[in-house]
């Protein structure tokens, strides 16, 4: 939906988006109660399905429900059915699984509009601070990110690192400074909690998430849903990864020659501490 939402009409753009936020909706509820619930008419969300190029909106009703069972079955049932996966052995895991990889960068990219990356990279180049936040699953990502971000400057922080206080990071956030979000269901409550109070000093906020439940969407001054379906037990973070780098190479690109100059510093010290191997 997201490849095709340029090209589709006001109405029919109307019942993808009531698609995207009610998405249980359309797995368990009739099309007359659908059709009622949206204000649209049930031949819209018919026409809908055939612009998705499905037969009918039962096939894509199905389609929702096997998405939905992938993403809210908990880790051990899909690992289970892992274990059950009884696929043509000519069609290796190996490549199921880069090919459901493939297809989610390739939707992200689909449902990014042209300017919003842009526009996230110019207010965190532009900020005084930015703190990362992600926990559970998140973390090693965001850990990542700030691993990275670190070589542009010395303004990007990791939230709760260990042995820090989340408190102590989010004291004194303002307008001035922005906050990156990464979370996926199960929701880590700090997470959440954090990114709902940073919106509240008046931060700016950019989250990146998988679902629309997430309990942080309405803190957010912007929103990345970033696709995770795949064949493994657990939620898929190469979609998010590639989001990620894709922004901090933006950043970069703002900072220009100042940012040269601190990456050439921070090499010219990891060889001086004898952090890195050198021949």
């Amino acid at each position: 939906m997201a490849a095709q939402y340029g090209n589709l009409s006001t109405r029919l753009r109307e019942a993808g988006d009531y698609i995207a936020d009610n998405p249980v909706s359309i797995a368990t509820r009739s099309l007359r109660t659908l059709a009622s619930e949206s204000n649209l008419a049930p031949a819209t969300f018919t026409r809908l399905a055939h612009a998705l190029e499905y037969e009918n909106f039962e096939e894509l009703r199905e389609t929702m429900r096997d998405q939905i069972g992938r993403r809210v079955s908990p880790f051990a049932d899909r690992a289970d059915r892992l274990q059950k996966d009884a696929a043509d052995p000519q069609d290796s895991f190996l490549n199921r699984y880069a090919a459901a990889t493939q297809d989610n960068i390739a939707a992200l990219t689909a449902a990014i509009e042209p300017g919003r990356l842009e526009a996230v990279a110019d207010k965190l180049a532009a900020a005084r601070r930015v703190v990362l936040l992600g926990a559970l699953g998140s973390t090693g990502i965001a850990e990542y990110t700030a691993y990275i971000a670190n070589f542009l400057g010395d303004n990007w922080e990791l939230g709760a690192r260990a042995g820090s206080s989340l408190g102590a990071t989010l004291a004194g956030l303002d307008e001035r400074d922005a906050v990156l979000v990464i979370t996926k269901p199960p929701f880590a409550r700090s997470t959440i909690r954090s990114a709902i109070h940073a919106h509240e000093q008046g931060a700016y906020v950019a989250l990146i998430t998988d679902s629309r439940s997430c309990p942080a969407l309405h803190a957010a001054d912007e929103t990345f849903i970033v696709p995770t379906d795949s064949p493994h037990f657990y939620t898929s973070y190469v979609a998010t990864l590639f989001l990620l780098e894709a922004i901090l190479a933006l950043v970069a690109k703002r900072a220009g020659p100042r940012a040269t100059e601190r990456i050439a510093e921070v090499e010219r010290r990891n060889r001086l501490l004898d952090e890195v191997y050198a021949r």
